[in-house]
């Protein structure tokens, strides 16, 4: 039997196709004639400051799930407020969002390399995918480019697009729904959570105060629930964090539905895939390793499409973090 990494190479084909009826324009090797060591130039950098700081790859799997989310995958996450506007940034899931000078850092080089061709958009595209693959010295999904950046960027708009973790499953369900997402990918792209960590103020209800009287969510493991208030003391507490797979908090695996089955998953919204017969079963299939990562790759490429701009649509921003002059 292939290994769940081996299995991406008879699926690349396969990515390609439903990019393309995805994402309108974008394809693979995009920047191949316009700017060919794009891509290592990226990876070069990624895996240079991985190999730093192992906790970079949640962060920018998480940059580019909200940056998706939010006007489609435009790299509107990456744009400063101004004094007449309070970007996406700014907004309260976003705030814990790092990795911006890693952005900037890889902007710079292909500016100098070859400029206006590398869009922000397909850099945090790419950087997510490098990132995670790092820890396998190989792409682990296929990165389909030729996305360009968005100029409009909203702290509204993030509040009123990135599913939040107090989500139930129909409010989950709908949230993906509203990007062309499938329950499959909800349940898929929820393994993400197998790196990273949570803030405390974002489960400490489900400790302390689940349905407003002083009570612990009936659906978390109680020695985990326990063991997370060793952790998060308070309902108050918004700086502790805890790992949200705290059996390989670093480790890119389908260990996440192992501690779900468990109903040990950190979130709201983890625990609510359970509660749905038919994402419960995509839980069951992807306990499977090779099931995960070859439905993970797929789903990240549908994700990494949603509403994207191509052609003459957008611009290719000069800097990442202001629209062009």
């Amino acid at each position: 039997m292939k290994s769940g990494l081996s299995s991406f190479l008879t699926i690349i084909a396969v990515l390609g196709l439903v990019g393309v009826c995805y994402g309108g324009e974008l394809r693979k090797n995009f920047y191949g004639d316009s700017c060919p060591l794009a891509e290592r130039i990226v990876r070069s950098i990624i895996w240079n400051r991985v190999e730093c700081n192992s906790t970079l790859p949640a962060k920018f799997l998480r940059m580019h799930f909200h940056d998706c989310f939010v006007r489609g995958c435009d790299g509107s996450i990456l744009l400063d407020s101004t004094a007449n506007n309070t970007a996406e940034k700014a907004a309260v899931p976003n705030l814990s969002l790092a990795g911006f000078d890693v952005i900037d850092e890889i902007k710079t080089q292909l500016e100098n390399t070859c400029p206006g061709v590398v869009s922000c958009a397909d850099i945090v595209a790419l950087a997510a995918r490098d990132s995670v693959s790092f820890q396998f010295k190989r792409p682990i999904w296929e990165v389909l480019t030729g996305r360009r950046d968005g100029t409009i960027s909203r702290a509204s708009e993030a509040l009123a697009n990135i599913p939040s973790p107090f989500f139930n499953f129909a409010t989950l369900k709908q949230s993906f729904a509203n990007k062309s997402l499938t329950v499959q990918d909800l349940v898929v792209l929820s393994g993400g959570h197998t790196i990273g960590v949570g803030h405390c103020n974002f489960f400490s209800n489900r400790l302390y105060n689940f349905t407003g009287n002083g009570d612990e969510d009936p659906s978390l493991n109680p020695t985990y629930a326990a063991f997370l208030k060793t952790k998060c003391q308070s309902l108050s507490d918004n700086t502790t964090t805890v790992p949200m797979d705290p059996g390989s908090p670093l480790s890119f695996d389908n260990n996440y539905f192992k501690i779900l089955k468990q109903n040990e998953g950190l979130f709201q919204s983890d625990a609510a895939l359970l509660t749905n017969e038919g994402a419960s079963n995509i839980v069951d299939e992807l306990l499977d390793s090779e099931d995960f990562f070859t439905e993970f790759g797929k789903s990240m490429v549908r994700m990494g499409a949603i509403d994207v701009r191509t052609g003459s649509s957008g611009e290719i921003r000069k800097k990442c973090n202001v629209v062009n002059s």
